[in-house]
């Protein structure tokens, strides 16, 4: 694999991948199997999109035949399965412009400068430019990525320390669970405030943490934000108000707040492409978008019955690389073959083919 920051020349080539997550990771994988190699281009500085930049260390259970492996685990795992394939990665970079040429390939530009003459496009860009919802009390802002956070890249940062989470989706009751339980990660005390006793996470974590809890091991408040006091310019507390109009300061060395992403197409919404709800509209035999050459892989597409899940990505790379196969190799018969038997795979894949008895 080839990381590269810097522009360059024109850059011709079969395919491009937008986005370096998981499922962008898999579709270089796919396209490398019918030996089609790629580049791939993100906004970020480092490869594994959502899952790297916003859970690193959560779980995930749902990826055959792992039964558990955190977010970078995942990463560094796909890292290593396309590493045969040789593609060149340009991060820190965002597409500016897609711009279909006469002969049918797209010029495709960065905000660094590089540019690419494609054959083919892949978006595989998640959800977007995707930022997270802000806690809006004025003058807060002033403390984020000191003692403000919206998302967690090392849990050892809050071991020990008193922890207030904002939130009542999976994200908050995930930390807070995580911070308040016996373990390496432990924090001093952990609050956790939502506007309301209602949760949108999973049943079994909003049992847990009521069961903390009634234990004394951490602590719930329902309430709205409302300030925040501080001391020597640092922030001490926070004021949340109860539904019933009582305002208290509950003190913190840290504030976490999860209300979930923003998703912005950002550039892609100027692609002509045809989008629903801010995703864009595929079919399920190929995952093309409305335009030939140009195809979406995972949470930025949409389709009847789409399930915004890993294993779905993965799947739609398959059939996207397969898809694209004819505007590569126009006169040529792309079949399929099985990495177990087929002896061109292995030799693509750099392996050695079983001998059969």
């Amino acid at each position: 694999m080839t990381f590269a920051n810097t522009p360059d020349g024109l850059i011709e080539t079969d395919a491009v991948i937008v986005g370096a997550g998981p499922v962008g990771l898999f579709q270089v994988f796919e396209l490398g199997l019918l030996e089609i190699k790629a580049h791939v281009i993100d906004s970020l500085a480092y490869p594994g999109g959502q899952p790297v930049e916003l859970y690193p260390d959560k779980p995930i259970y749902d990826i055959p035949a792992i039964p558990v492996c955190t977010g970078q685990e995942l990463v560094d795992r796909l890292l290593s399965q396309i590493k045969p394939f040789g593609a060149s990665f340009h991060l820190g970079q965002e597409v500016t412009s897609v711009q279909q040429q006469a002969d049918g390939r797209f010029f495709v530009a960065t905000s660094k400068g590089t540019r690419f003459l494609t054959k083919t496009l892949f978006i595989a860009a998640g959800v977007g430019a995707f930022q997270p919802r802000k806690l809006n009390v004025e003058g807060l802002d002033r403390f984020e990525d000191t003692q403000l956070f919206y998302r967690v890249r090392s849990p050892a940062d809050f071991v020990g320390r008193h922890l207030v989470i904002i939130g009542g989706g999976d994200s908050a009751l995930d930390w807070a669970l995580n911070f308040a339980a016996e373990g390496p990660h432990r924090a001093a005390s952990v609050i956790l405030i939502h506007r309301r006793d209602g949760f949108q996470a999973a049943p079994a974590n909003v049992a847990k943490m009521r069961e903390l809890c009634e234990r004394h091991e951490m602590q719930f408040i329902v309430g709205q934000t409302s300030g925040f006091e501080e001391s020597d310019g640092r922030l001490t507390g926070l004021k949340v108000t109860s539904p019933d109009a009582v305002t208290r300061v509950v003190p913190l060395d840290a504030l976490l707040v999860f209300f979930g992403l923003s998703p912005k197409l950002g550039p892609i919404a100027d692609w002509g492409l045809d989008i629903e709800r801010k995703q864009l509209v595929v079919d399920t035999e190929k995952f093309s978008t409305s335009v030939p050459g140009i195809f979406a892989v995972g949470d930025i597409n949409t389709y009847p019955g789409k399930k915004k899940l890993i294993l779905s990505g993965f799947h739609e790379c398959a059939l996207a690389a397969f898809g694209a196969a004819p505007f590569i190799f126009p006169d040529k018969k792309v079949t399929l073959q099985y990495t177990t038997s087929s002896t061109k795979l292995h030799k693509v894949l750099g392996v050695d083919s079983p001998v059969l008895d």
